[in-house]
């Protein structure tokens, strides 16, 4: 993209935070241009991530590298009284101050709107945690995996008759990055209307909980109970779900009766559109156990790709891909998911690429930064710290 302009250059946040979750959410900010300042514990090695397993080296892993790229790491344990002036300093000319700590610690560290208002009345503090900063649970710490126990989630995944199930990937913990750094954009937009900072939380209850949706809905609504269903299926939708090929596995959605006719037809089996057991979804739903074996029997008799070039353009439909398959697919290329950038240690790393296109605009494209890899320029170059000051910094473990 060459010369093209970051959209979010201009935009200065401080970030407090470790691991998967608050780092996805700045990591994306910081691809579309957002300075990026990563606030690490010097007396704890720095972000756990670091040091996450299996593929790790020199307090670097390929965890890390996965959520921090585009950022800067700066050295500076908050809880030792010398580094509180050199924070201070640096919310004076920054935008965000963002964290994912436990619920009771940013306003126990000074990180909440409370706090830093005096400093700077324009910042947006923004919290990642896991229940809230305020109630019972604030105090608790939380991962993902807890969060899709907490939903319900785990509860309505996988195959009936089998144990409650997480998701193969830290779904809330994902998902919750994106809320955050949504709600770190409507405070800056809030800032920019009434010149007025705020704080702008997000907690992974709070999201998983709203992730689901239209199940909840149902539930509170009709008192709806969400089932696990066979073949992936959608409860009320049939035919939606996988089918067994002849060599590999398929989904279709026929979630419009015009492509329950169009499948009926493609599949060789126009009657049974005209069967009145399967005339709607109503219907169908409630004949699926007559339904789908036929259905089955029929998907078996051909390989994937067969089915997929009957299909296409007319049912909605997909392979169902191994993880390897997936990423050698050349949608990945076509979609320009796949990012390379050279990282100390690593080489040529290929990494997830930021998945938010901005039209003529440009991406920062920078490994993670090592452990306090940028302390002295930030210090030095931004707050006006001497080399002595510095030193001095460090003498007392400030930094």
């Amino acid at each position: 993209m060459g010369s093209l302009s970051l959209p979010l250059e201009g935009i200065r946040i401080v970030a407090i935070s470790q691991y998967g979750a608050g780092p996805y959410a700045t990591m994306h900010l910081a691809d579309l241009g957002a300075e990026v300042i990563k606030i690490e514990d010097p007396s704890t090695r720095g972000d756990s991530a670091r040091e996450v397993r299996p593929y790790t080296q020199h307090s670097d892993s390929l965890f890390y590298q996965s959520f921090n790229r585009n950022k800067k790491s700066v050295t500076l344990n908050l809880r030792n009284p010398s580094a509180r002036d050199v924070f201070h300093r640096l919310v004076k000319v920054s935008d965000v101050v963002f964290n994912n700590l436990r619920g009771d610690q940013p306003a126990k560290l000074g990180l909440n709107y409370g706090s830093l208002r005096s400093v700077n009345p324009k910042v947006v503090c923004s919290a990642l945690s896991g229940f809230g900063t305020t109630g019972s649970k604030a105090v608790e710490p939380s991962y993902d995996y807890m969060l899709q126990a907490y939903c319900g989630l785990e509860d309505i995944t996988g195959n009936p008759g089998t144990p409650p199930t997480r998701a193969g990937i830290p779904v809330i913990d994902l998902a919750t990055g994106f809320a955050a750094a949504l709600a770190v954009m409507t405070g800056l937009y809030r800032v920019s209307k009434t010149g007025k900072g705020c704080d702008a939380d997000v907690s992974l209850y709070d999201v998983a909980i709203s992730m689901m949706s239209y199940l909840a809905t149902w539930h509170l609504n009709k008192g709806f109970i969400p089932q696990k269903t066979e073949d992936s299926s959608h409860p009320t939708l049939v035919p939606v779900q996988n089918f067994q090929t002849k060599d590999g596995w398929i989904v279709v959605m026929c979630i419009k009766e015009e492509f329950w006719d169009r499948l009926c037809l493609e599949l060789g089996v126009g009657e049974l559109a005209k069967d009145p057991r399967f005339r709607d979804f109503e219907a169908r739903t409630r004949n699926r156990h007559i339904l789908i074996p036929l259905l089955k029997e029929i998907f078996r008799t051909k390989g994937t790709a067969h089915w997929l070039e009957k299909l296409r353009g007319k049912v909605p439909s997909a392979p169902v891909l191994t993880f390897s398959e997936a990423f050698a697919s050349p949608l990945l290329d076509e979609c320009h998911m796949i990012w390379e950038i050279d990282a100390p240690g690593w080489g040529r790393l290929k990494e997830v690429a930021c998945p938010i296109k901005i039209s003529d605009s440009s991406y920062a494209r920078r490994p993670a930064p090592r452990l306090g890899e940028h302390t002295e320029e930030i210090l030095s170059n931004l707050l006006g710290y001497s080399k002595e000051e510095v030193d001095s910094l460090r003498e007392k473990g400030a930094v």
